[in-house]
C-alpha cells in the first residue's frame, strides 16, 4: 500500500513537471498571451523589451508648432528648436513640445525610447498630430477677448480640414490619433469635433464625459518650472527642512480653487506653516524652490481645475506632497502608488481647523524618510528632456499611449462592422 502511494506521488510530481514546462513553452494559448501584454509594459515574457511604439507624425506646417516659439524657428533648413528659457509659465503646458522633440531626429538617447517615428502611416500603430495647441492659445489671444484669439480658433479650423482630407483619419475617425492638449483652454474652439481620438490632458476639470475621459485618454504631468533639486543628499534631511507644510501661490482661484482662500484663513498662526499669496514670476519661482527644498511638506490645493504645476514641482524638490483635491486624476497611475510618496485629504478634511496639521506632526521621521526616499527613486519619471531618456515623463506618457491601443483597436474594429449608431452607447440613455 506504501508503495503504491509513494508511486503515485512520484507519478504526480512529474505530471505536475510537465504541466509546468508546457505553460512555460512557446504553446501559450491567446488568452495567455493576451494576458502577459498587461502584465509588464516594460518586458516581454523572455525578458527582451517591449518593442517601441511605432508612430506616425503628420508633417504640418511650422504654424502649427515650432514657429510660434519664434527666433526664426521655423526657417527652412532650421535645426529643431531648444524650448525657450525665457518662456515663464507657458512651460508648464508644454508637453506637446516634448513630445514632438522625442521623434525628430536625435530626440531620444541611446536605445530606450518609447516610441519611434515611421514615415509609412500603414507601419503605424498610432498617429501623432503635432499641433501645439496650448501654445497657441498662450500666444493667440490668451484673454479670450484679445482680437489674436481668430489666429487660435483658424488654426484648428485648418488643422480639422488637413485630418478629415487624411485616409489614416478618416479609416479610424481618428481613433488612434495622439492629440496634445494639455492646457484646460487648449483647443477649445473645436475640441468636440476630435473627441475620439486620444487626448494627452493634465487632468478633467473642463472636459464633459463625451468628450474626455480616463479609459481613452491621457493624464500627463505637467512640466515643472522650479530647478530639480539634483544635491539634495543631506545626512538628515528631515531635521534640516525646518518648514512643516508649505504653500506659495495665488490664493484667489475659481471652482474647486475656492478652496485656497480658506485655507489660507484655517493655516493662519502656525510658526512652522508658510502660506504665502504671491503671483508668478522669475523671482517668485525662485522663492518657491527655496521654500519647497526647506520644507518637509508641500501643499497641493486644487486650482481653476483639479491639478496645477505645483505639485510637479513638490516632486522635483523631493518636497512631501500634500493633496487636498477631490476630483484629480494622476500621471502614470497604472504604474505609480502615489501613496508610497504624497498624503490625501478631501477638502471637507482640510478645511476643519486643526485637523491637517495635528495629522501632519504625526508622521514620524521613519515614514517621512522613506516618502522622502521615494520621491529621489521617482521623479525621473517627471523629468522632460531633449533628448529623452530612459523612463522619463516624454517616454512614460508614450507608454501610456500604448496601454491606451487594446481599447482603440477594439472601437476601430467594432465601428467598421455597426450597421446601426452604436447601441451599446445608446443602451441605457
Amino acid at each position: 500500500m506504501v508503495e503504491k502511494k509513494l508511486l503515485a506521488s512520484i507519478a504526480f510530481v512529474l505530471i505536475l513537471f510537465s504541466f509546468s514546462i508546457l505553460l512555460s513553452s512557446d504553446l501559450r494559448s491567446p488568452l495567455s498571451s493576451f494576458a502577459s501584454s498587461f502584465s509588464s509594459p516594460r518586458c516581454t515574457g523572455g525578458g527582451e523589451r517591449t518593442p517601441p511604439l511605432n508612430v506616425y507624425m503628420y508633417d504640418l506646417p511650422p504654424r502649427f508648432h515650432i514657429e510660434m516659439l519664434g527666433r526664426g524657428a521655423g526657417d527652412p533648413g532650421a535645426e529643431f528648436p531648444r524650448w525657450p528659457r525665457t518662456s515663464g509659465l507657458k512651460r508648464q503646458h508644454s508637453v506637446e513640445y516634448w513630445m514632438m522633440a522625442s521623434l525628430v531626429p536625435g530626440g531620444s538617447a541611446g536605445g530606450h525610447a518609447e516610441a519611434v517615428r515611421v514615415s509609412d502611416g500603414e507601419a503605424a500603430d498610432v498617429f501623432f498630430v503635432p499641433f501645439f495647441s496650448s501654445l497657441s492659445f498662450n500666444t493667440h489671444g490668451h484673454n479670450m477677448t484679445d482680437p489674436d484669439t481668430e489666429i487660435d480658433r483658424q488654426l484648428q479650423i485648418d488643422l480639422l480640414d488637413i485630418l478629415k482630407k487624411s485616409k489614416f483619419w478618416e479609416r479610424s475617425g481618428g481613433r488612434d490619433h495622439v492629440i496634445p492638449m494639455h492646457h484646460p483652454n487648449a483647443f477649445r474652439f473645436l475640441r468636440d469635433q476630435v473627441n475620439a481620438s486620444i487626448l494627452v490632458v493634465a487632468d478633467f476639470g473642463r472636459y464633459p464625459r463625451n468628450l474626455s475621459s480616463l479609459s481613452k485618454d491621457v493624464v500627463a504631468p505637467y512640466v515643472h518650472v522650479v530647478d530639480s533639486f539634483l544635491d539634495d543628499d543631506l545626512p538628515d534631511p528631515f531635521e534640516s527642512r525646518s518648514t512643516l507644510l508649505f504653500f506659495r501661490g495665488r490664493t484667489v482661484r475659481k471652482d474647486e480653487g475656492i478652496v485656497r482662500s480658506k485655507l489660507k484663513k484655517i493655516l493662519k498662526g502656525y510658526a512652522d506653516v508658510h502660506y504665502e499669496n504671491s503671483m508668478a514670476s522669475g523671482e517668485g519661482i525662485k522663492a518657491s524652490s527655496k521654500g519647497m527644498r526647506s520644507a518637509k511638506f508641500c501643499l497641493h490645493p486644487a486650482g481653476d481645475t483639479p491639478s496645477s504645476c505645483r505639485l510637479f514641482d513638490a516632486i522635483v524638490s523631493h518636497c512631501v506632497p500634500v493633496i487636498v483635491s477631490d476630483r484629480i486624476e494622476l500621471p502614470f497611475e497604472d504604474e505609480i502608488d502615489y501613496s508610497e510618496f504624497s498624503l490625501f485629504f478631501s477638502v471637507e478634511e482640510a478645511l476643519r481647523p486643526g485637523y491637517m496639521v495635528d495629522q501632519l506632526r504625526n508622521v514620524q521621521k521613519e515614514k517621512w524618510m522613506d516618502m522622502w526616499k521615494k520621491l529621489k527613486s521617482i521623479s525621473r519619471h517627471y523629468e522632460f528632456q531633449y533628448p529623452t531618456k530612459s523612463e522619463d515623463a516624454v517616454n512614460m506618457i508614450w507608454r501610456q499611449v500604448r496601454h491606451k491601443l487594446p481599447a482603440v483597436n477594439l472601437a476601430v474594429h467594432r465601428s467598421r462592422r455597426l450597421k446601426i449608431p452604436d447601441w451599446w452607447n445608446q443602451r441605457r440613455r
